[in-house]
């Protein structure tokens, strides 16, 4: 059965309506039945869609961390064909909160780093609810070694409330590889682009994002810090949380805005949980193009490119 955030009751209500009456659906009322239904989904696509149209950032938190929203490994098992992923970090141990590996992108090598979250209580335990430990940031950078010396772009797929603050993974070093992993992003000759799919959430994001191209999808949050995280400091209050999602500039637009990402993907009405394979594909489109944007760059041209996009943000020019 789907699953309905909050803000989303007006839609909830009529869905529910038209379900009775399929189960009623039989005798001479069918086609009655079947016109009330007909009606009654137009009003509900309508109603989604104004509800759509005018989403809060906390509402667009709110869709960002919806749990049928497609993964990582949605996006890889859809766009990269012949998909081999690579483990362990060769120092300490394996991280499943990053999944990387090498495979083909519209017929060309890639590779490609991401967060996956997981989709049911096994997977998400598993893959640790998408929050790193340094193990799988020094992953990313052997990865991202790899593919600079073997002159293949790199796609991050980002999707992470943050990097894992366990007392096991400060122990590891876990501010040092997530800055390792940053300086890798920068230093890479080849082309890079970064997906924020779901949340991207403070340094633990960052590690995989800093790419020549760093693109959001419609309903994604990008932020320093969780809107709970900082009402909690901000006003020892995390009910306050809506507040600070609004204060924050956390959604696409306002990030277009600032000039911290490049490009925003447009997500089905309702969300990338309602049709995850319009959603993939539209997200493959974008990817396609910002790539075909940064092909015959010198590796130089490359580095320096990704760098200046860095430092100005924040600049205020005249």
């Amino acid at each position: 059965m789907r699953s309905y955030l909050d803000f989303e009751k007006p839609v909830a209500e009529l869905d529910a309506k038209a379900e009775e009456l399929r189960a009623m659906q039989a005798g001479d009322d069918a086609a009655n039945i079947a016109d009330e239904i007909t009606r009654l989904e137009a009003k509900a696509a309508q109603a989604l869609r104004n509800l759509y149209a005018e989403l809060t950032p906390w509402q667009k938190t709110q869709v960002a961390r919806h749990p049928e929203r497609p993964h990582c490994l949605d996006y890889i098992n859809a766009l990269i064909p012949e998909f081999i992923p690579f483990a362990g970090d060769r120092k300490f141990a394996e991280d499943e909160a990053i999944v990387g590996g090498f495979g083909r992108f519209r017929g060309e090598s890639i590779c490609v780093i991401g967060h996956e979250k997981g989709s049911s209580t096994e997977s998400r335990l598993k893959h640790n609810f998408g929050m790193a430990r340094p193990e799988g940031y020094r992953k990313a950078v052997r990865l991202m070694e790899m593919a600079d010396r073997f002159d293949i772009p790199v796609l991050c797929l980002v999707d992470t409330a943050g990097a894992y603050p366990g007392i096991d993974a400060e122990e590891r070093g876990q501010a040092e590889a997530i800055a390792r992993s940053t300086e890798a992003c920068l230093n890479l000759g080849v082309p890079n682009v970064a997906v924020i799919l779901g949340e991207g959430g403070s340094g633990g994001a960052v590690a995989i994002a800093t790419a020549n191209r760093v693109l959001m999808l419609e309903h994604a949050i990008y932020s320093v810090i969780s809107p709970e995280g900082a009402a909690s400091i901000l006003w020892r209050d995390t009910t306050k949380a809506q507040d600070a999602a609004t204060n924050m500039k956390i959604t696409a637009a306002d990030l277009t805005a600032f000039g911290i990402i490049d490009g925003i993907i447009t997500e089905p009405i309702g969300g990338a949980h309602r049709d995850p394979a319009a959603a993939i594909a539209a997200t493959g489109e974008v990817v396609a193009n910002a790539f075909a944007g940064l092909r015959g760059l010198d590796r130089e041209t490359v580095r320096r490119q990704r760098r200046d996009k860095f430092l100005a943000i924040g600049r205020n020019l005249e």
